[in-house]
């Protein structure tokens, strides 16, 4: 992690302002008074603030959890709701990557790496996050299309979503749809623009992170594989010219 970065998520200042108290070789690593910008720094180093050491930070954590159905997508609910913080596992506090409605389940990733976490959920760089809806009836072509090319919403067009019929039968159909965008229950909405209404919804996918077979109310490490796959995503995604991924 970046000196800067240290300092800031360690409450001393903000990132320029901790800049500024590098610049002034205000800082110590190690015993080293250190002025470089850019200096990275491990958890095991010992950071000193004008010779007040800091207590270390405690190492990222990204933890995916099958939230249930109605279970609130929060640390905590003023009106006495279940939360998603009764399922985490004792340890340093994670906070959720997004939301999942009220009504809907599905893998939900919760970590204490505010930085991933912010680049993960920027609209510009649109992570992609596939669903399995129940609907009723069956669709037709026409409304098919326009759930590729982009329905109408009250807020403006959705994005073409990727579509996979699973299942379909005059009564119900069962939907894979992947969408780039997290507008609030986008999904649901967009199926009811075309005429069907939405019986159930599980996120299977949130970009590399899949749900598989974690059964509702469990929660396991994400694996050091999908940590990796995480943050390419997100230097993909935070370069110059980053592209949905």
């Amino acid at each position: 992690m970046r000196l800067q970065k240290y300092l800031a998520h360690a409450g001393i200042a903000a990132r320029r302002k901790a800049e500024e108290l590098i610049s002034a070789g205000r800082v110590r690593v190690n015993g080293r008074v250190v002025r470089e910008l850019g200096t990275t720094v491990a958890p095991s180093d010992r950071v000193e603030v004008e010779g007040v050491g800091l207590a270390a930070l405690p190492a990222p954590r990204y933890i995916v959890l099958h939230k249930p159905v109605r279970v609130m997508t929060t640390m905590r609910d003023p009106q006495g709701r279940r939360s998603v913080a009764e399922f985490m596992p004792p340890g340093p506090r994670v906070v959720p990557v997004g939301r999942l409605d009220y009504d809907t389940s599905g893998v939900l990733l919760l970590t204490n790496d505010g930085d991933l976490a912010n680049i993960l959920l920027h609209p510009r760089f649109g992570v992609e996050k596939t669903y399995r809806a129940l609907v009723r009836g069956r669709l037709e072509p026409a409304q098919m299309r326009a759930l590729l090319s982009g329905v109408a919403l009250d807020e403006g067009a959705a994005a073409g979503a990727k579509l996979r019929v699973v299942k379909a039968s005059a009564n119900m159909s069962t939907i894979d749809i992947t969408i780039h965008e997290g507008r609030n229950r986008q999904v649901r909405r967009m199926f009811e623009a075309v005429g069907h209404e939405v019986v159930s919804l599980t996120r299977l996918r949130f970009g590399p992170i899949a749900l598989g077979e974690l059964p509702p109310g469990h929660w396991r490490e994400a694996t050091s594989r999908e940590v990796v796959a995480l943050t390419a995503v997100a230097r993909a995604a935070a370069a110059p010219g980053g592209e949905r991924v």
